[in-house]
């Protein structure tokens, strides 16, 4: 094996490392803030960020739980179309929020349903979606066209 062929593998074995350290013991990704505005009502959350085709892959499968102010944050990097999720292994009831690339809330799916199977569509491109636990949306009273703001959104 060569040495370049050498440091590329150690390279991969490290940032291999480097991702499987990033879930804590529980299954969790990396965090970080997130709010939504909605009206003259600024909502906090802590986000876990689902950036990587693997982790966008997962989601919340498997989870039983997810607190109040938590939810999960898919992030496409980019406005694209036909974004569709299901809820196949997912055990808990989520809300999705679809979000266009300037943070403005698109369309919504309240309380999708556990273990289904039926695709669930943003209505447009979007650049990210963020699932929260089944019956924020009603809570809160979230609508489309409600404001996000994270970091995610700040970046080029």
């Amino acid at each position: 094996m060569t040495l370049i062929r050498r440091g590329l593998l150690a390279l991969f074995v490290a940032l291999a490392g480097l991702h499987a350290a990033a879930f804590a013991a529980d299954g969790k990704l990396p965090t970080s803030p997130l709010q939504i505005v909605s009206g003259n009502k600024t909502h906090k959350f802590t986000v876990e960020l689902a950036v990587t085709p693997a982790d966008m892959a997962r989601g919340l499968m498997f989870r039983r739980t997810m607190g109040a102010d938590e939810g999960m944050l898919f992030d496409y990097k980019q406005e694209i179309s036909g974004v569709s999720f299901w809820m196949k292994n997912t055990l808990i009831p989520l809300d999705m929020l679809f979000i266009k690339g300037d943070g403005t809330v698109l369309n919504i799916h309240e309380r999708a349903i556990p273990q289904n199977e039926t695709p669930i569509f943003a209505t447009g491109p979007v650049r990210l979606v963020l699932e929260l636990n089944g019956g924020t949306v009603a809570r809160l009273g979230l609508k489309p066209g409600d404001l996000i703001k994270h970091a995610a959104l700040d970046a080029p």
